[in-house]
């Protein structure tokens, strides 16, 4: 800081105190400023403390909340994903109580009596199915209902451009690996469950001591295998969320990291240094008290020519 000097014979403009008034000026602003920062936790309060950091600063913030918000749509698309899989775990098991009622079924030793009653308590299994059906809920839609079709926003590029990724549960998405495409999880209304050409469940309730139907005997092996490929598709469609969960964790993963290494960056712009704040802060407080102290002493000076005039 450039201080002015003056001659020491004149009083009239007091250079010497201004110079500590100055000095004391500048200390003080300084230590507010310490002050600030050390209150805040932040290096950069205002545009003013860091132009070129302050624009900074604001864009990773910004991108830092488009990947939070992408965080948590990578969430509820896993959580879906995650309620459909555990869903077709378990109509996978009740098709393999139907399978294995149908199977005991083709028993020669079983009379039509013990068939009808395996057909329906297969049946009882057919309307379970479609309670889970029906209860496979998120966000307020079916999940299971044949017609979900949801992009979930998982990122943003360099131009800000959305990033999505498709969860097809559909009952046409080529994606399940179901030879038919036509995919229907509706045990109650589908004429090809699970993507079985003539396989209807509801016939199960059909079976009568005059009818035994799907369970008679020149029926029951082509029950049994469309159970078997039914049991298949349900497992094909499992395996294709568990793909889908997969690359959703895995962006879970990038994404986290991604948030924590834009919080560092940020904090390297924006935050306060503790240690040198109060190194400085120190600093200035020292130089204020000295600064009053030449103010003080410059003051006076004038005073030693008085006893010119009283001579």
């Amino acid at each position: 800081m450039p201080f002015a000097s003056g001659a020491n014979t004149k009083i009239r403009t007091n250079i010497p105190a201004q110079n500590a008034y100055n000095s004391l000026t500048a200390s003080s602003k300084d230590i507010s400023l310490r002050q600030l920062r050390l209150s805040t936790g932040k290096r950069i309060n205002s545009a003013a403390d860091d132009v070129a950091g302050y624009i900074t600063s604001r864009a990773l913030q910004a991108r830092n909340g488009s990947l939070k918000a992408a965080l948590n749509a990578v969430g509820d698309a896993l959580n879906s994903a995650n309620i459909v899989q555990d869903a077709l775990s378990n109509i996978g098991e009740l098709i393999n109580l139907i399978k294995e009622s149908t199977a005991a079924a083709a028993s020669g030793a079983l009379g039509n009596d013990e068939k009808i009653a395996l057909a329906k308590a297969a049946y009882r299994m057919t309307e379970q199915i479609q309670t889970v059906v029906d209860s496979t809920v998120f966000g307020g839609e079916q999940l299971l209902g044949g017609s979900f079709n949801k992009n979930f926003f998982i990122g943003t590029n360099a131009a800000n451009n959305l990033l999505t990724l498709s969860i097809d549960l559909s009952t046409n998405n080529i994606d399940f690996n179901v030879s038919s495409n036509n995919f229907d999880a509706n045990a109650m209304t589908s004429s090809n469950f699970a993507g079985v050409t003539g396989l209807t469940l509801t016939e199960l309730n059909d079976v009568t001591v005059s009818n035994l139907g799907v369970f008679s005997n020149t029926a029951i092996s082509l029950t049994l295998a469309s159970l078997s490929d039914a049991l298949n598709n349900v497992n094909k469609v499992a395996a294709y969320l568990g793909g889908i969960s997969n690359r959703l964790t895995s962006q879970e993963d990038v994404l986290r990291n991604q948030i924590t290494n834009y919080n560092a960056a940020i904090s390297r712009l924006e935050d306060a240094d503790v240690a040198l704040e109060q190194l400085s802060l120190i600093k200035s407080q020292f130089l204020q008290q000295a600064s009053l102290v030449s103010l003080t002493q410059a003051n006076q000076n004038p005073n030693a020519f008085l006893q010119l005039l009283q001579s």
